[in-house]
């Protein structure tokens, strides 16, 4: 044989060798993952019953902490906007109450030098209405008695006296002291005289 021809051989049994020993690291490394992911596995299953209840109580308390946090601010931002509505409230009520103390002062100048008392009457009356005005167009409502039957959800009952006809019995005679719905709510109950 040529040595070209031995060169050759050897050559192909390099490569052949080359090629068991690449093929042969290839199965071991594949063989060594897959038994690393079977201890994955293997780790993942042993993990006790006690550490999955640990790790959801963990989660559990986390998401209570952020919901009370949530709803603690939101107690303190709806608090805060409620003072925040009755300032305002009141402010638009002065606001539309100030004419009227404007008007009663102006009309308390007039008396002193007015010498007519009817015009002085004239002048109270119409601040009167406007005041009446001002509070009715914020939702102020007189509560109507008079002759109604007594309703202790409306009226206070003052006193109670001997009834002019039969049937004023239960009624309301007399008015003492007017009483006011503010919207659908009483702000202020009549002050009545009964009929027995």
């Amino acid at each position: 044989m040529s040595k070209e021809k031995v060169q050759e051989q050897e050559e192909k049994k390099a490569e052949e060798k080359a090629s068991q020993a690449e093929a042969k690291e290839n199965q071991e490394e594949k063989e060594q993952q897959q038994a690393e992911e079977q201890e994955g596995k293997q780790e993942d299953a042993d993990m006790s019953k006690e550490e999955e209840l640990e790790i959801q109580l963990a989660e559990m308390k986390d998401k209570y902490l952020r919901l009370y946090s949530e709803f603690d601010n939101f107690r303190r931002r709806t608090s805060k906007e409620k003072l925040e509505f009755m300032e305002t409230a009141n402010r638009d009520l002065i606001k539309d109450l100030l004419p009227i103390q404007d008007d009663f002062e102006r009309a308390e100048k007039s008396m002193a030098e007015a010498e007519d008392v009817n015009s002085v009457k004239e002048g109270v009356d119409l601040i009167q209405q406007k005041f009446y005005k001002t509070l009715e167009g914020k939702g102020l409502k007189p509560i109507e008695a008079k002759g109604e039957v007594f309703d202790p959800e409306l009226h206070e009952a003052v006193t109670q006296i001997p009834s002019p006809t039969e049937d004023m019995k239960g009624k309301v005679i007399d008015e003492i002291e007017k009483g006011y719905f503010l919207g659908e709510k009483v702000i202020r109950y009549t002050k009545v005289v009964v009929g027995a």
